[in-house]
């Protein structure tokens, strides 16, 4: 495809295989902030837009086999973001949760920004728990009976009820992953940090990789897919 600084960066991360680790290397927003032009997502986290276009234009040097979302079967999408995003934040979420509380409790004395992380990932979690639960026993049954060619009239109207619900989740979450950040002066532990200590900011980092491109797969591929064949069966 061509590329340029005013094509929007989800449509470049859903067209090129390797674009989504050129964003993550960048800390460009490719899942909430999708939407904007490449050289508005460059300017906001201070990335040169040239360098990033020319990291695009070139060939990965890794054979990347993964499957075509925007042309695959939607219930096999579905079942992707399932098995291997919602899996991997279930497992994630309580160890997390543990190690924020455990860390929070024995440095926060020393590291008092400990104390406001504790506090943003509380309502991560709880945010997040309700948002899967919410997928998976609403919007994605739905998905998948339109797929097959099964759905009836839903009790929310239309798939873009939910849709849009999950879309203002997935900023929020957007907003707190940043807030994460900023709290942590960018996920680095300090020299005296612990193993606990680290490993929370390692287990951070990781989560907020897996779900930006948890993010990219609805919000950009899943979710408009959904919309167009939902109206196209009516």
């Amino acid at each position: 495809m061509s590329i340029s600084a005013e094509t929007t960066v989800s449509q470049l991360a859903t067209s090129i295989p390797h674009a989504c680790r050129i964003f993550e290397r960048h800390r460009i927003d490719y899942c909430c902030g999708g939407k904007r032009p490449l050289k508005e997502a460059c300017e906001r986290v201070g990335a040169d837009v040239g360098v990033v276009i020319a990291a695009l234009e070139e060939a990965p040097r890794d054979t990347d086999a993964r499957v075509d979302w925007r042309t695959a079967p939607l219930g096999g999408l579905v079942r992707h973001i399932l098995d291997v995003h919602h899996t991997f934040t279930w497992n994630e979420l309580p160890r997390i949760d543990f190690l924020s509380e455990k860390v929070a409790r024995v440095h926060g004395d020393r590291h008092p920004e400990l104390r406001e992380l504790r506090q943003i990932v509380v309502d991560l979690v709880a945010e997040l728990t309700a948002h899967l639960q919410k997928e998976e026993q609403v919007l994605f049954p739905y998905v998948e009976r339109l797929a097959e060619g099964t759905a009836t009239s839903p009790p929310f109207g239309s798939v873009t009820a939910p849709v849009r619900m999950m879309d203002d989740e997935h900023e929020h979450a957007g907003e707190m992953l940043a807030a994460i950040r900023r709290v942590t002066g960018d996920l680095v532990p300090p020299s005296d940090a612990c193993g606990s200590y680290r490993a929370l900011y390692a287990a951070l980092a990781e989560l907020e990789a897996d779900l930006h491109q948890h993010i990219h797969l609805e919000t950009n591929i899943l979710f408009p897919r959904a919309i167009e064949l939902e109206a196209s069966r009516r």
